[in-house]
């Protein structure tokens, strides 16, 4: 049977502290419902006695789905000058209302005569009334051991005496902390061997920051020498450089080691929980995050296509699946036979790599790459091609020509913009104008009237994402753009591309790919 690790998410508190994360509170709920619903054991909802907002998440996640003994509050260990009776901080964890609470406290003693200001022993003190004081009011009580590594360093005595402090008071798990995320995982496994002839079987847990990008490999590490509880944020998100991220952490201990972190049939929903969290703090994804980036499984040389087709293993170090990711395969100049044979059976269409087409496909793909396109982001933009180089895509209309009007009358005035179009399907000529905020709106709406007659289900789709890149350097405004175009409908989302000296054909390309591709995938899910 596989030993559990108690995985205890801090996402809501210390992963709102990166730079570019801002969660509202209805946010929270949500995060916090999708981490329970995902298997995490604890999940921090934030500091109630540093903000308004934390307070408001403890008080809206009672009415939530989130089971409350999964819910953590954090704060610190009493004032000085205080006793926990009369300290804010402490009061206000207790009136979270939740059974987990979490304090840190200072190991480091350069922290306590520097910050401060107080005698080591008073110190220790602190952090034992504080825990022993919490421990009488709730379930459990959780110390962070702020800065327990370089306090270690520093002065190894007395680092102990604090966790020992903790140890006496009774705390839950004693979480060791690598808040300047400098310690290397040689140190972290041997100083863990220190602290545990002290501490024997007493729960430990750890706390990683990646300043020095080895918050993932310390957690682990941490693990492997007898850690039983690891704190960290989903996709990394944190101060400086982020903390242990726990979508790289769940899968190496369960899929690598052997632990269970979440339940096993949960597993797979890692990418999606990861890409959720993303979307409601309106973030990139960044796609080449280990097991749950858009890249991770990702291949663009024709030698590794060709192996991956013979057996997977070859590139892939485990099942994409079994994160809820899954194998893709890239299309560029550096693509032979076997990316393009992989390609068109995930397009549906069944050939044969012998076929003397395939070599004109690859060709055409060269040279557009060579002018500027890529597919990587453009795989409907390839599909298409794919079908028209091979000669089985059926136009569902010629676009014969367009005009674009791009007009300022004033300064004070907002710029006008008008797209003319004409579009032959079958027998008929439309000829058709259209206003809109700027030259490619117009056009899009321009294309759009005039197949709608013909075609009433383009109505559904709708442009997502519209990303400009210069190509040619050096030559200023006459440079060469691409296009990068994402559009949806409530069946899919696809790419298209589009690469020209002029911005506005550039994107008239893209955009007439994106209702080409949209076509073919109504005319093939109504077949």
């Amino acid at each position: 049977m596989s030993k559990k690790i108690e995985i205890y998410d801090t996402t809501l508190r210390d992963g709102t502290q990166s730079e570019d994360v801002n969660f509202t509170i209805a946010d929270k709920v949500k995060i916090a419902e999708t981490l329970c619903d995902f298997g995490i054991r604890y999940i921090e909802g934030g500091w109630p006695g540093s903000n308004p907002r934390d307070i408001g998440f403890f008080r809206e996640v009672k009415k939530s789905s989130v089971p409350i003994d999964h819910v953590a509050a954090f704060g610190s260990t009493r004032r000085a000058k205080r006793t926990c009776d009369n300290d804010e901080n402490i009061q206000a964890l207790l009136e979270a209302e939740v059974p987990n609470l979490t304090i840190f406290g200072k190991t480091w003693d350069l922290h306590v005569t520097e910050a401060l200001k107080i005698e080591l022993e008073h110190n220790l003190e602190i952090i034992n009334d504080s825990i022993a004081y919490l421990k009488s009011k709730v379930d459990r009580a959780f110390y962070d051991a702020e800065h327990f590594f370089d306090g270690f360093k520093a002065n190894k005595e007395y680092a102990l005496k604090t966790i020992k402090a903790a140890m006496d008071a009774k705390a839950d798990c004693i979480i060791l902390c690598d808040t300047n995320g400098g310690t290397m995982p040689l140190e972290i496994a041997e100083i863990i061997q220190e602290v545990k002839k002290l501490t024997g079987d007493y729960p430990l847990g750890i706390h990683c920051h990646n300043d020095s990008d080895c918050a993932v490999a310390n957690s682990v590490v941490a693990v492997v020498n007898g850690i039983v509880q690891v704190q960290g944020t989903i996709n990394g998100y944190g101060e400086r450089c982020g903390n242990a991220n726990i979508c790289s952490v769940i899968p190496n201990l369960q899929l690598k080691y052997g632990y269970e972190c979440v339940p096993a049939d949960k597993l797979s929903r890692l990418r999606s929980v990861s890409r959720y969290i993303n979307e409601l703090g309106n973030l990139k994804h960044n796609i080449h995050q280990p097991y749950v980036g858009r890249s991770a499984f990702a291949h663009k040389g024709g030698v590794h296509v060709s192996a991956i087709l013979k057996n997977a293993r070859t590139y892939e170090h485990i099942e994409p699946e079994l994160v809820g990711n899954k194998q893709r395969v890239l299309l560029s100049d550096l693509s032979g036979k076997s990316n393009l044979v992989y390609k068109a059976k995930d397009f549906g269409l069944d050939i044969d790599s012998n076929d003397p087409k395939v070599n004109s496909v690859v060709d055409r793909l060269k040279e557009l790459e060579n002018k500027g396109f890529q597919y990587e982001g453009a795989e409907a933009s390839f599909e298409l091609l794919m079908r028209k180089t091979m000669g089985t895509f059926t136009p569902f209309f010629d676009s014969i020509s367009y005009r674009v009007i791009d007009e300022k009358r004033s300064n004070s005035d907002n710029p006008m913009a008008e797209a003319t179009v004409m579009i032959i399907v079958g027998e008929e000529q439309e000829h058709t104008a259209a206003s809109g905020n700027g030259p490619v709106n117009a056009l899009d709406r321009a294309v759009r009237k005039a197949l709608a007659k013909f075609y009433p289900r383009i109505a559904d789709m709708e442009l997502v994402d519209y990303k400009v890149r210069i190509l040619s350097s050096g030559e200023g405004t006459e440079s060469v753009t691409r296009v990068l175009i994402e559009s949806k409908d409530k069946d899919s989302t696809w790419g298209t591309v589009g690469v020209a000296a002029n911005i506005v054909d550039a994107s008239y390309q893209a955009l007439m790919d994106s209702i080409e591709y949209k076509l073919l995938k109504d005319k093939e899910r109504t077949n």
